[in-house]
């Protein structure tokens, strides 16, 4: 049964990575997307069910999870010309700001941090409800998306294609699906 009281959803939560995505999609020689995904983060949220705007989200991302279904791919990422996940083995986001906008819509702002560059990101949510789950947890779950220009935090590799334009598009598109479960 879902829940949509949010008075009653206050709390503290920690994300479920193994029923949750962190995604993103990228232009590839200007004709197709490829997807990604990371496969290790952790994060915890506080709700505020009768103040949205006191709201908190926090995750860690492993830069060395990244999985496109692409070993050559994935290790060029995470080589010096991109990630350099030796020297930053972490992405990281703290939000700042929270707001409800109406319904089941709300927009999350923070700062995320890639190779130790700090910029605002703000993140579209969509509440997609509250359960109860078998074994008796409180779970909530929330998708959503935001885009980002991967230059801002200094992520500038490319290469010109023969045709005109780049291999990869400055233009990142993120996506989150994230199920968390209320802290006892």
């Amino acid at each position: 049964m879902t829940n949509t009281d949010l008075t009653a959803l206050t709390g503290d939560y920690t994300i479920d990575a193994s029923h949750s995505t962190i995604g993103f999609t990228v232009r590839h020689a200007m004709v197709t997307n490829v997807k990604g995904k990371f496969d290790e983060f952790s994060g915890s949220l506080h709700l505020d069910g009768s103040n949205p705007s006191a709201s908190t989200a926090s995750i860690d991302v492993k830069m060395d999870s990244i999985d496109t279904g692409s070993e050559d791919r994935d290790g060029h990422l995470k080589s010096a010309d991109f990630f350099k996940i030796e020297e930053f083995p972490t992405m990281t986001f703290r939000s700042t700001k929270a707001e409800a906008l109406g319904d089941e819509d709300y927009r999350i702002t923070g700062d995320l941090t890639i190779l130790g560059t700090t910029k605002p990101l703000t993140i579209d949510l969509e509440f997609n409800g509250a359960a109860k789950d078998p074994f008796g947890n409180e779970r909530v779950g929330f998708e959503g998306k935001a885009e980002i220009k991967r230059s801002e935090w200094g992520l500038t590799w490319n290469a010109a294609l023969e045709t005109g334009g780049v291999l990869i598009s400055d233009k990142i598109k993120l996506s989150f699906d994230i199920s968390a479960i209320k802290s006892a």
